[in-house]
């Protein structure tokens, strides 16, 4: 199969997903690349404009190239010209099943889960009451209407998008104004409100490789100003992410266990990310990701390196299990 590195996407998680693709592609040089732009359709893109793109985080990528057409066309093409996708994209339709469930439709090979599991996922309601029923202690559910006597009664509480990543859209809730900004926020999008949970961020990767499935060594995160946000993920220099992370044997098995549990619950293919407080009382789940970054900062390569897996390794390794299950797919269909 011809290895296309599709990336972007009509998320605001695209920057992400650009800086990303600038990794793969140095890991990748023959790989061709299409570009999923902001305007909802697929272009051609060469490695010299985006190689050369500066200040990935912040700035769109320049459209270039000659234009294939929207997702569903590209897709047919990739389709026609037996083409493997290799996903540099987060959040939204990239990440939620609806890409995946088009690729399937298609029989075309595509890296990660599938579109059951992705959809599950990528719902932070439904990934929580999921991964529960495996045994991962998840935080209480607050609805909106009930978070004035929560916030009395834990002092703080946390307030996220229900289906969006890369630490967009945060809402640390100290006083009863906050509230206010939360109400306001999810008018726009459904929100999750938990308790604020005191204590150490950390994530942990699960990879599917020769035949195995397993928890690579967890990363332990202590962010910028104490808010593991996208800026302190992505433009802040002083974060620190430190893998393996040193909480001590009994918590890193713990956390090893818990992702793995997690990445079955769910239905997760090929690798994920899973992430989780570190409290006085134990872990706290908060969110798997079926298309972790893959940028030069982000956790998941970090974990890889300390496993003692080349990036390349682990990229080709995806490939083969997307073929894999494409052809497989279309044995059985």
């Amino acid at each position: 199969m011809r290895t296309t590195i599709l990336f972007g996407g009509p998320s605001r998680e695209r920057l992400v997903a650009v800086a990303s693709a600038q990794g793969l592609t140095r890991v990748l040089p023959e790989a061709d690349l299409w570009f999923w732009a902001p305007d909802g359709q697929v272009y051609n893109a060469s490695q010299a404009v985006l190689l050369g793109h500066e200040r990935p985080f912040e700035l769109d990528l320049p459209t270039e190239g000659a234009p294939i057409g929207d997702i569903e066309t590209a897709l047919d093409v990739a389709a026609r010209e037996d083409r493997a996708l290799l996903l540099s994209l987060h959040g939204g339709f990239a990440e939620d099943g609806g890409l995946q469930a088009l690729c399937e439709t298609r029989g075309v090979a595509f890296t990660g889960s599938g579109a059951q599991a992705s959809r599950l996922a990528f719902s932070k309601t439904a990934a929580k009451d999921v991964v529960a029923q495996a045994g991962v202690s998840v935080p209480e559910s607050i609805a909106l209407e009930n978070a004035p006597a929560a916030l009395a009664k834990y002092g703080r509480l946390i307030a996220k998008p229900a289906e969006d990543g890369s630490s967009y859209g945060l809402i640390f809730v100290d006083a009863p104004t906050d509230l206010d900004a939360v109400a306001q926020a999810a008018k726009e999008m459904p929100y999750v409100i938990e308790p604020f949970v005191a204590g150490l961020e950390a994530t942990c990767g699960v990879l599917e490789q020769d035949g195995r499935v397993f928890a690579l060594p967890p990363v332990e995160i202590r962010p910028s100003a104490g808010k593991f946000d996208y800026k302190s993920k992505y433009l802040a220099k002083d974060t620190e992410e430190i893998c393996p992370a040193t909480f001590g044997e009994a918590i890193n098995a713990a956390l090893q266990d818990q992702a793995l549990k997690a990445h079955a619950a769910l239905g997760c293919r090929g690798y994920s990310r899973t992430d989780f407080i570190v409290g006085e009382h134990g872990l706290v789940y908060l969110e798997t990701n079926t298309l972790p970054g893959l940028t030069a900062s982000s956790l998941y390569p970090k974990a890889l390196k300390a496993q003692g897996i080349e990036i390349a390794t682990f990229l080709k390794g995806q490939l083969a299990l997307a073929e894999a299950r494409a052809r497989q797919a279309e044995t059985a269909a």
